[in-house]
């Protein structure tokens, strides 16, 4: 065995633990393996997600010489603060944010290439950097596109994208994807997990969802989501390749968890290619270390099927609430004194009507929110036509919407008790779906507070 180990870049602590973490094997037995029939496709928010979430998985399949895809959504432009590190300046101009994704797709194809995988296997969609979940909830069929925050354009600006000037709009982002389902024929998908704290991330996974169900693929297909954005999560902080990566205590028994265990040189690829995203790991060397473990990991919740005047739960078994003593580091005194957790209770379909009720850790307060969000899938009517409903509580009143478009209050019931709010939701207006993608957050202001993880919901006929 210590031949096996002999690198020099590995320390000397993961030699020492390797066996006995091996033994251990924590408490996931779920071993991931990939087979020589496999085609390999990954999707990453952002360059550098495919290294955190994936990048022991994609030294594999390349090494098997696997059919293998690496797409992203976004090209990354957005992240300021590690742009102002990385430039010792502020990158503002629209302009410059372009050039910034230029290298953040150029670091992607180098730290790729460590891992095994040649630059005519990467492919950049080019939708925009922290704008994609603003589409998923607002901009679609009618809807004009969405205009980036720090880009000012509202389609793909970049000419080596798949798509060069596709609107910032759902569907198009949903052609592109079927698209590449369509052609490539994955048997394996990895993707951005639905309970990031990460806007893309989220949207990456929801947009896919639907894919897969458009092309009939959602049965096909194996599903691996991998969770980068999580607070206070992972643990312990920094460069332990020796130990094993786990899920948040929050998640950890309501999912299917699988891990893939990496060897030694797989770990020291996987930090290289990390390194070579520099204009990352200048800002989160300790973050971004944080997922170079022994292992990677892949859980996904499983499909809610729903009977008639069934009540269930809708993760077996809730979370603990977030107290104040667990929020991270990063929020100011004011949004640490405003946070409300909030979590599923229960889910329950009338002939009619969905009821869902979430749980909140204390009652809404000024300036905080609670947000509801109804997206119902129909396979006979295209998912850009179908109402996508958001339901928001302020401390005594509420509102509805379909996209930002403002409906009567009374279309929907909301009643409150301290620490709960029910929401009865006609299926009418959410189109008569077969499934419904559901989720709730709190926010304060337009800071975001927490979130409940987005869920599927089968209605058993």
């Amino acid at each position: 065995m210590s031949k096996q180990f002999r690198l020099i870049n590995i320390t000397a602590v993961f030699l020492v633990f390797f066996s006995v973490v091996a033994l251990a094997g924590e408490s996931i037995n779920n071993n991931l393996t990939l087979a020589p029939t496999d085609r390999i496709l990954v999707l990453a928010p952002h360059p550098d997600d495919e290294v955190l979430g994936a990048g022991g998985v994609i030294q594999q399949a390349a090494a098997m010489k696997l059919p293998l895809k690496i797409v992203f959504l976004t090209y990354g432009d957005s992240n300021q603060w590690s742009f102002l590190l990385y430039r010792k300046h502020p990158v503002v101009f629209p302009g410059a944010v372009e050039t910034m994704g230029l290298v953040r797709h150029d670091e992607a194809i180098n730290a790729d290439r460590i891992l095994g995988v040649a630059g005519d296997s990467l492919i950049f969609l080019g939708y925009p950097d922290f704008g994609t979940l603003n589409i998923w909830y607002y901009h679609w069929n009618q809807r004009p596109a969405y205009r980036s925050i720090m880009t000012r354009v509202t389609s793909v600006p970049y000419k080596g994208a798949y798509r060069f000037g596709a609107p910032y709009k759902g569907e198009e982002i949903l052609q592109d994807l079927k698209s590449i389902l369509k052609d490539f024929k994955p048997t394996k998908i990895f993707v951005s997990h639905p309970a990031d704290h990460n806007g893309d991330h989220l949207a990456l996974y929801l947009y896919l969802r639907v894919a897969l169900w458009d092309d009939g693929m959602g049965e096909a297909v194996q599903l691996y989501p991998y969770l980068v954005h999580y607070l206070t999560w992972p643990k312990p902080k920094g460069f332990h390749p020796e130990k094993d990566i786990v899920p948040p205590e929050a998640l950890a028994s309501h999912e299917i968890w699988k891990q893939f265990h990496l060897s030694a040189l797989q770990i020291e690829n996987k930090k290289k290619a990390l390194q070579v995203h520099k204009s990352q790991y200048f800002s989160s060397p300790k973050y971004l270390l944080s997922f170079v473990k022994f292992n990677e990991l892949f859980g996904d919740f499983p499909l809610l099927k729903l009977h008639l005047n069934e009540n269930i739960s809708a993760i077996s078994g809730q979370k603990k609430l977030m107290t104040t003593m667990e929020l991270p580091e990063e929020l100011n005194d004011r949004e640490r004194l405003a946070f409300v957790g909030v979590d599923w209770k229960s889910l329950r379909w009338e002939p009619e009507n969905l009821v869902v009720t979430i749980g909140l850790s204390k009652p809404l307060a000024q300036d905080v929110e609670a947000s509801i969000y109804f997206f119902g899938y129909n396979s006979k009517i295209a998912f850009a036509q179908m109402p996508k409903i958001n339901v928001r509580l302020g401390v005594l009143s509420y509102s509805v919407y379909d996209q930002n478009k403002r409906l009567d209050q009374e279309v929907v019931h909301v009643s409150r008790r301290p620490n709960d709010v029910t929401i009865t939701v006609p299926l009418k207006l959410l189109g008569y779906p077969q499934r419904i993608l559901t989720s709730a957050k709190t926010s304060l202001a337009n800071f975001p507070l927490d979130n409940a993880s987005w869920v599927v919901v089968e209605l058993q006929q």
